[in-house]
C-alpha cells in the first residue's frame, strides 16, 4: 500500500499494522468505523511492516508496530499514540488535522 496521499490535503491517519499482533486486527476493525462515519474527510492508510512501503513510513517517522500517526492536510505528522483507539477518538483527532 503505497502512502502518497499524505499531504494532498486531506489529513491522513496511518496505522502501522502488524499481522502478528492481535492489536492490529481490533485497530483496523475501529478504523473502518472511523472511516464509514468519515467518508471522504480523510484517508485512512496502512503501512504494513515487512513491506518496502510500509518500511519506508516508518524509518522516517521512526514509528513502531501498533502505533497510529495523524497527519494534517499538508503532511504534517501532528499526533502519534500505540493501538487500541477506539472509533470515536479517531474521529476526534481526524477533525483535529482538518484544514
Amino acid at each position: 500500500m503505497t502512502h502518497e496521499q499524505i499531504g494532498t490535503g486531506l489529513p491522513a491517519l496511518v496505522f502501522v499494522y502488524d499481522p502478528n499482533l492481535a492489536v492490529s486486527i481490533s485497530q483496523t476493525e475501529q478504523m473502518n468505523k472511523a472511516r464509514d462515519q468519515l467518508s471522504d474527510q480523510a484517508f485512512f492508510l496502512i503501512a504494513k511492516i515487512n513491506t518496502p512501503e510500509g518500511e519506508q513510513l516508518i524509518a522516517e517517522h521512526l514509528a513502531s508496530p501498533a502505533e497510529l500517526l495523524l497527519f494534517d492536510a499538508s503532511g504534517k505528522l501532528i499526533k502519534r499514540e500505540f493501538a487500541l483507539i477506539n472509533s470515536s477518538e479517531l474521529i476526534q483527532w481526524i477533525r483535529v488535522g482538518e484544514p
